[in-house]
């Protein structure tokens, strides 16, 4: 009866002071926040479960690339002593798991929608209110609006010609099925090998009676070294886990699990870099990308890295035709979101399982029987698109953003986005992206960026209620100063030299422009932290 009752009285609500897109692990902080802060607020989450990227993605083998014991809130003691992880990287339903204990533990979810998409949100400028519509049809008002849609969540499916007439069942892996798929005896397809194919495949290979993966990119892999956690690695990360997350966020990346060595390549012997190359191997995880202080600055260190992690990729391909398509030589190693491999590379010594290279013979459409590629037909049972997502800027501009003097987000962004610190936008008066493009983001240990974030914006909303302010945006000129430093500081870098999703370049049409900011968690929090001091200088408050 109490529930019914609750359900009515938010059903008779249309008006918060902050509405929420996104019930993943920013949208859930956020409400938090902002009920501490005394404020209400509505979540809309087109799951019917809290999760974010990790309801979605329930492929076989999704699993974090971040140590679990660091991907973890970091705000309550009392809620990570509680919770107990059980591998070094954890497995999409174990982290699923973690977030629905989260929501009982502050009892989040009598303040979130499920099951709803947010199709439009309008300023009112007179109001100093936005109207955010719903796909149902309904609306409410709220004085801020705050985007917790993720990097990731925007799947992509290419506009492949006869998609709609093929026979058997097809997935995405950005969007699997709650029940699951038995590949049992089936031929399969899976087109791409971006993170997901490479933690996929492996385990679809295992069920199939026959695979054939299209590859169009090929990508550097690292094992990752998963394991279960042994009892004494857990306590120790207990006591301390508070005081890591403050030394995380000082951090390029927000991790801490291992040290960057600061010693440039060439200022080591070729017998130390030998060394150090393979101790970090051998710990797995992207502890590799650490072992000299210029790997992300310079060619001369980046080869020697690629050059190590081709020939340990190459050792356990068994057909070197076969090696020779998986080794990736069209970019510097790290350029593009690295792959964390369990068996990924050995799966192809298989019988069973057959590589296509797109680049020699591109997919030219999908028949009632299977894929069409370089004039050849591969027959298969099921498709699995492993293509990736519309990333950084998808899931925003997948709501119609209108702000002051009736100016779409869409519009503005046409050439790429343009936020300050990739929390707001000129022109759109108490938005509030999380971790937007401008921000370190998908270059860093996303659930320290997504905390810093959040309580940047709660910080910033108690400082507007208690001052009696109406509205804060950015200025036009703080912006654009601040775009050209993201662009003049990944300039700096070897990342624009790959076509990359953090370029966009895995959407057609989409403007090539470097969305991430790569200065680091450290610094940017230093700038966030500035900036408020400051009283949000770059910032137009509103009377």
């Amino acid at each position: 009866m109490a529930q019914e009752t609750n359900a009515s009285a938010r059903a008779e609500a249309k008006e918060f002071d902050a509405v929420i897109v996104g019930a993943g692990f920013a949208g859930m902080y956020m409400l938090h926040r902002l009920r501490e802060l005394g404020l209400t607020a509505r979540v809309f989450e087109a799951g019917d479960g809290v999760g974010g990227t990790w309801y979605w993605n329930r492929y076989p083998g999704a699993r974090c690339d971040v140590e679990s014991l660091e991907y973890q809130y970091g705000f309550s003691d009392e809620i990570q002593r509680d919770w107990t992880w059980t591998e070094r990287y954890a497995a999409q339903p174990e982290i699923l798991r973690y977030q629905n204990y989260v929501a009982d533990r502050l009892d989040l979810r009598r303040d979130i929608e499920f099951s709803t998409r947010v199709a439009s949100a309008t300023y009112d400028e007179r109001a100093g209110m936005w109207t955010v519509a719903t796909e149902r049809g309904a609306s409410v008002q709220a004085k801020f609006f705050i985007m917790a849609t993720g990097c990731l969540s925007a799947a992509r499916v290419p506009d492949f010609e006869g998609i709609d007439e093929f026979e058997g069942p097809w997935y995405h892996t950005g969007d699997w099925p709650k029940e699951g798929v038995d590949f049992t005896g089936k031929r399969i397809g899976v087109i791409g090998t971006g993170s997901s194919a490479v933690q996929s495949i492996p385990l679809i290979a295992a069920e199939a009676k026959h695979l054939t993966v299209f590859q169009r990119t090929a990508n550097f892999t690292l094992p990752a070294g998963n394991r279960p956690l042994p009892k004494e690695e857990i306590d120790k990360s207990k006591a301390t886990l508070m005081q890591d997350r403050q030394h995380a966020r000082t951090t390029a990346g927000g991790i801490i699990c291992f040290e960057y060595n600061k010693t440039p390549a060439a200022k080591m012997t070729p017998e130390d870099r030998e060394r150090e190359l393979d101790k970090r191997w051998n710990m797995g995880g992207f502890a590799f990308l650490g072992a000299f202080g210029d790997v992300m600055v310079t060619h001369e260190a980046n080869d020697c890295v690629a050059e190590f992690a081709r020939a340990k990729m190459r050792s356990v391909i068994e057909k070197p035709e076969v090696a020779d398509l998986l080794l990736p030589n069209d970019h510097p190693i790290g350029v593009k979101r690295l792959c964390l491999d369990t068996h990924y590379l050995e799966t192809f010594n298989a019988p069973h399982v057959d590589l296509v290279d797109v680049r020699k013979a591109p997919i030219e459409r999908i028949t009632r029987k299977g894929i069409v590629s370089g004039g050849k037909e591969y027959e298969v049972d099921s498709i699995v698109f492993a293509t990736g997502f519309d990333a950084m800027t998808g899931a925003i501009l997948g709501v119609d953003i209108i702000g002051r003097g009736g100016t779409s987000l869409r519009d503005k962004w046409s050439a790429g986005p343009r936020t300050y610190l990739g929390l707001g936008s000129a022109g759109f008066p108490n938005l509030f992206f999380i971790t937007g493009p401008g921000s370190p983001s998908v270059l860093s240990n996303m659930i320290v960026s997504i905390e810093q974030h959040v309580e940047w914006i709660a910080d910033c909303i108690g400082r507007l209620t208690a001052g009696n302010i109406r509205s804060i945006e950015p200025t036009k000129d703080a912006e654009d100063v601040w775009v050209d430093h993201v662009n003049e500081v990944a300039s700096t870098t070897l990342y624009p030299q790959a076509n990359s999703w953090y370029m966009g370049a895995n959407i057609p049409g989409k403007p090539r422009i470097f969305m991430p900011y790569a200065g680091g968690v450290g610094v940017y929090g230093e700038k966030l932290a500035e900036v408020a001091a400051k009283d949000y200088e770059g910032f137009a408050l509103g009377a």
